[in-house]
């Protein structure tokens, strides 16, 4: 019923179908051919067909939406990481991977490693350095030579002591200090002794030299002489020589040798020599030029005039003597105390011509709880630090306990110490704090919290107080007038 054109045009296309199936029909009647063995590759293609061309024909020159995004956003820079970067420590100049420079490079190649000065100035890769500038950048100042500096903090109102001076110049901790009114002397963990003008406020020399840590130092004005103790050893200088000389060494065994005993001393030697045993503590006596040095339980007596052993105090301590102290009762005549681990103090009287084996005038009783750490003794008078927290008052004149002084500080009583005129006895602990108390009432006339470490030692001259502790500094204080117990005490030197 169609029309003759529409019956002309429908046959006109089923030819067309029908000539367009003849290149593509196999001789199989299958309308694709089996793939052949020999692959070819397919060739990359330049650029879009015409036909897109074409369409894209409204912006010939503009590219991608998203290109044009990112090229806005970031400019100078391939990274967001590179991007911060460039706030701190990168020039925009290093970065040229702008889009404009890489139209004409086909090849982009990445950036560099960062340079040393970029690694150590980045917060990003180096915070511990950003943190620790400030401290480095002083310890390079002051490398070999240490300084007093004046105490920017303020005492509060309640204190009895005002932190004036700081020196610093060891750096580990500060384990003994000796002072008289023009100089300081100061033993260290970093097995040096330093000795400090304080008219000056610098230091003038430092000591070197020890085998392992300097756990005492002693200073003899008489004969200008330095006695520094560590590992088995005891060396004395004279310093009125600069740098000092280490004229003799004395050995716990009792042996004394010209000079440095040990020729190498540029490492650590925690090994004791066989025979040898480590020396805690030693004590000068001026009046009889006797030196007392504690090394396990025994105490041997040196003539400091000849420096040879000369005798021994036999008090039958069952474990190491810690501590020692020593004074003048008479000319000639000395009272010292020795502080053991077995928790017993003993007495001796020694004068001037005694040699052997001294037995003791006093075993003081009852003993403390744990061992004794500290010692102080003035006149007749002796304060005892121990272990267990407690501070004892002794009178050696009739051998009694006079008072405890339970639960003294929160820590171990590590230094003990009496101010000029034997009024006032300072107390130091492992928790930090100072603590004064009057020597007749045992009462505590003020504290303060004096370190943030371990305090090791403390001691006086005439005009001042020094503390060590574990942070490596020597604080210089000032008595200040207190309130205790409802009296007003003025504490002068």
């Amino acid at each position: 019923d169609r029309s003759l054109p529409d019956r002309m045009s429908s046959s006109l296309g089923m030819d067309r179908m029908t000539a367009s199936f003849e290149g593509v029909l196999s001789d199989d009647g299958l309308l694709m051919p089996p793939p052949s063995s020999t692959h070819r590759a397919v060739p990359r293609v330049t650029s879009a067909p015409n036909a897109l061309k074409n369409l894209m024909s409204y912006r010939p020159d503009k590219a991608s939406p998203i290109l044009n995004r990112k090229s806005y956003d970031r400019q100078d820079s391939t990274s967001p990481r590179l991007g911060r970067r460039s706030l701190t420590s990168l020039s925009t100049s290093n970065l040229n991977y702008s889009r404009q420079n890489s139209a004409d490079n086909t090849e982009m190649t990445p950036p560099t490693s960062p340079t040393t000065y970029r690694r150590s100035t980045s917060r990003e890769e180096n915070v511990f350095s950003r943190l620790t500038s400030a401290t480095s950048s002083k310890r390079e100042s002051r490398p070999n030579t240490g300084v007093i500096n004046p105490h920017a903090g303020r005492a509060s109102q309640r204190s009895v002591l005002a932190c004036t001076h700081v020196a610093q110049g060891h750096c580990k901790a500060v384990l003994s200090v000796f002072a008289t009114d023009d100089l300081l002397f100061s033993a260290s963990k970093d097995r040096t002794v330093k000795m400090w003008d304080l008219v000056r406020g610098q230091e003038i020399q430092s000591l070197g030299g020890h085998p392992n840590n300097v756990n005492c130092v002693r200073y003899c004005e008489a004969q200008h002489t330095c006695f520094s103790v560590s590992s088995s050893f005891i060396k004395v200088w004279d310093i009125r020589e600069n740098p000092a000389k280490c004229t003799k060494t004395l050995s716990s065994a009792g042996l004394t040798s010209a000079g440095f005993t040990q020729v190498n001393t540029q490492s650590r030697t925690l090994q004791m020599p066989p025979g040898e045993t480590l020396i805690t503590d030693i004590a000068i006596s001026t009046s009889t030029n006797i030196l007392y040095s504690a090394a396990g339980n025994i105490v041997r007596i040196w003539d400091l005039r000849k420096h040879t052993a000369v005798g021994k105090l036999a008090g039958g301590h069952q474990a190491a003597v810690m501590c020692l102290a020593v004074d003048s009762t008479a000319p000639g005549q000395d009272v010292i105390a020795t502080g053991s681990k077995d928790h017993y103090i003993k007495v001796f009287d020694v004068s001037a011509s005694n040699s052997g084996l001294l037995n003791p005038r006093l075993n003081l009783d009852p003993p403390h709880y744990d061992g004794i750490q500290s010692l102080a003794l003035y006149g007749d008078t002796l304060f005892s630090g121990s272990r267990d927290m407690c501070i004892k008052k002794w009178d050696l004149q009739r051998g009694e306990h006079v008072q405890s002084l339970n639960n003294a500080h929160k820590d171990w009583v590590c230094a003990l110490c009496f101010t000029p005129g034997g009024q006032i006895v300072l107390s130091g602990c492992r928790a930090g704090m100072i603590k004064m108390w009057s020597v007749e009432s045992c009462q505590l006339i003020g504290e303060l919290r004096a370190h943030a470490s371990p305090i090791n030692a403390i001691t006086t001259n005439s005009t001042c107080i020094f503390s060590a502790s574990n942070e490596g500094d020597i604080r210089v204080w000032r008595p200040l007038v207190g309130v205790a117990a409802g009296r007003t005490f003025e504490l002068s030197l």
